[in-house]
């Protein structure tokens, strides 16, 4: 892959320090983020982005220097009746010392900026630290497992029983991990699809219909990239990226943009394809349709003022609770440690719901805090009062939800020991039927 460029990110970076994670954070804090960064299992060469941010400034500071020299010069020749060969030739050094300074600033910017684009956003100190998934802490359990008077299945034989999901014929389609729906399986996607967007417009989030593809800098603005280059589909001749998720476009929404006083919080919602390639899961999960390449999601997304960033964060996972509850599946929320956190965010929660023919919990939304690492890293800024100076937002991102793992879930928690399904109340309005059964 092509480096990311970086001085698009450095352009302002002169007056505003508007660089990824603060670069002031870095200076001024560094065993901080040194603490931080190894919390979360990642190695970022520190004294590398100190060492190239001293020599950024130094070569800032005496190219500056030349110029004012070689500006004062030139009004000294000017206003002289005769031309000094002697400063003539001087300032001719000066403009190629000063050329060579231009070059190699540029050369050290894009140094800095591609080590910056590495450093991940700092944890809450409420984040619990652990290396992996097994120190992420539950910290709501609702409801009783479901008990069954027959062995409850898995959704793939559910599936294949009553024709609704087609594994064979999508790999005849597209390889390995694809699936189709077929008939009221799809059907039943599609209802819980608008019974989801229809939840959120009531909570007051706006419906999006974005792009399914992206520029390089929108995927790294939203921090996808570089980190992430390898999980996700890429066009190499318009340098368009597939999206993972619905939160990389509408990240970048209002990139390099001010909102003004009184526009925040800004809540959206939409639904979107997300292709992910999935290499960093080989192996994991192959059966039915939990780890897929192609699936659909709704997202939430919210751009808040910093200090309603974490009430905001309450809010968001408290609408896939109810959710959850609507949908009459047993489910729990995890505050995941500071190694199983998303790159970009700062406190995460996990909504996990049961899938009793599958014995799994699973993961059909994760909930995080990006603090104003995205916003720094899209330059998105708003004006807290009019005439105040401009200042970072907050955005906050979370699936509402992640479909194939809620019908996974639907699925299974409402299978009949015949395998047929009953579908859930709240979404017979959209699917038109009550039950799926063999021969529909």
């Amino acid at each position: 892959m092509e480096p990311i460029a970086a001085t698009w990110f450095l352009s302002q970076a002169r007056e505003q320090e508007i660089l990824l994670l603060s670069i002031q954070t870095i200076r001024d804090d560094t065993e901080r983020v040194r603490t931080a960064v190894a919390s979360r299992g990642i190695s970022i060469n520190i004294d590398g982005i100190l060492k190239l941010d001293a020599r950024r400034r130094e070569l800032i500071v005496e190219s500056d220097d030349l110029r004012a020299r070689r500006n004062e010069t030139s009004q000294e020749i000017g206003k002289s009746k005769e031309k000094p060969a002697d400063l003539i030739a001087e300032m001719r050094e000066v403009g190629l010392r000063i050329k060579s300074l231009e070059e190699e600033t540029r050369t050290t910017e894009v140094a800095l900026g591609d080590l910056l684009l590495e450093v991940p956003n700092i944890p809450a100190t409420e984040v619990p630290v652990g290396d992996d998934e097994s120190k992420n802490v539950v910290v709501k359990d609702v409801a009783s497992l479901p008990s069954f008077s027959f062995a409850p299945k898995p959704h793939w034989e559910i599936g294949e029983t009553l024709d609704i999901i087609d594994f064979d014929r999508a790999v005849k389609l597209a390889g390995s991990r694809f699936f189709m729906l077929k008939g009221k399986g799809a059907r039943l996607q599609r209802a819980l699809i608008n019974w989801l967007l229809d939840m959120h417009e009531e909570n007051g989030y706006q419906e999006l219909y974005l792009p399914h593809m992206v520029t390089r800098e929108t995927a790294t603005g939203s921090g996808q990239l570089p980190k992430f280059a390898e999980n996700m589909y890429h066009d190499e001749d318009d340098d368009l990226w597939m999206i993972p998720t619905a939160e990389v476009p509408i990240t970048n929404m209002f990139g390099d943009e001010i909102l003004g006083p009184g526009e925040l919080p800004l809540s959206y919602v939409a639904h979107t394809p997300s292709y992910r390639r999935e290499k960093a899961s080989a192996g994991k999960d192959t059966r039915g349709i939990k780890r897929v390449h192609q699936f659909e999601k709704v997202e939430m997304f919210k751009f808040v003022e910093p200090d309603a960033s974490m009430d905001a964060l309450e809010s968001m996972t408290s609408h896939v609770e109810d959710i959850c509850t609507q949908l009459g599946i047993p489910y729990r929320v995890l505050l995941l440690c500071t190694g199983d956190i998303g790159f970009a965010s700062m406190k995460t929660y996990d909504v996990e719901m049961w899938a009793p023919g599958s014995l799994d919990w699973l993961e059909v939304s994760s909930i995080s805090n990006c603090s104003d690492f995205q916003a720094r890293r899209a330059k998105i800024r708003y004006r807290p009062e009019q005439g105040a100076r401009p200042t970072f937002l907050h955005t906050l991102n979370g699936s509402g939800l992640g479909i194939p793992r809620a019908l996974i879930s639907i699925i299974e928690n409402y299978q009949q020991a015949d395998s047929s399904i009953v579908v859930p109340e709240v979404l017979r309005p959209y699917t038109g039927f009550d039950q799926i059964k063999k021969g529909d």
